[in-house]
């Protein structure tokens, strides 16, 4: 059975999208730690990070890299955060948010953002790739 995200890829469910190329997928979370928390993913559906083939890996890095400049340049925030979890959805992705205080790093704080600040705010951070 498809994944949450292999269902957003598809077009299935609606995103935010922020980028994609022929392998990633960067959407904004819909329940953010910070304005512009953004998911980088691979399209491949794999479940742990550590079991992407090397390539696979280095190239999501990548990819969240140009990402996170992005966010880095549409968002203003001390820097941006990366980390990756992986137990709400059994599909690797990468969380990049915009951190102000350490609080922003952690899970328990959410935002409530309205559908066009969600667009207004992708549309910002795809404006800087």
């Amino acid at each position: 059975m498809a994944t949450l995200f292999t269902k957003i890829i598809k077009g299935e469910i609606p995103s935010y999208k922020v980028a994609e190329t022929e392998d990633f997928f960067a959407f904004l979370d819909i329940n953010p730690n910070t304005k512009g928390h953004t998911l980088c993913i691979p399209k491949k559906e794999v479940n742990k990070i550590f079991d992407l083939d090397e390539d696979t890996y280095t190239r999501l890095m990548q990819f969240s890299r140009k990402v996170g400049i992005a966010i880095e340049k549409a968002v203003p925030c001390e820097r941006v955060g990366m980390s990756v979890i992986g137990l709400e959805v059994p599909h690797v992705h990468v969380h990049l948010i915009p951190l102000h205080t350490m609080d922003d790093a952690r899970f328990s704080n959410k935002q409530k953002l309205e559908p066009e600040e969600f667009e207004k705010i992708a549309k910002q951070i795809s404006s800087y790739l």
